[in-house]
């Protein structure tokens, strides 16, 4: 299983902080991101954000990033600070 983690105004927008979804051999990113999408309409425009920020284990990456049994991955709008 991969762990799914959705932070700030995306968990609001999908009424969802985490979820379980099935491993599958030579998953990436983009793959889990594009089965997410297909949860929905409120699914499909959250996580189709093209500035939208994934980590996997808590280190940033990019859509191309192979995904392991158990990993942790993470969707999350761009942030500021000050």
């Amino acid at each position: 299983m991969i762990k799914v983690l959705f932070f700030a105004a995306l968990r609001e927008q999908l009424a969802c902080e985490q979820l379980e979804w099935p491993y599958q051999p030579g998953m990436t990113l983009a793959t889990l991101r594009f089965a997410l999408q297909q949860q929905g309409e409120s699914w499909q425009q959250a996580l189709a954000r093209s500035d939208l920020m994934c980590a996997c284990n808590q280190t940033l990456c990019a859509n191309e990033q192979p995904l392991d049994e158990g990993d942790e991955v993470a969707f999350f709008p761009p942030v500021t600070g000050g």
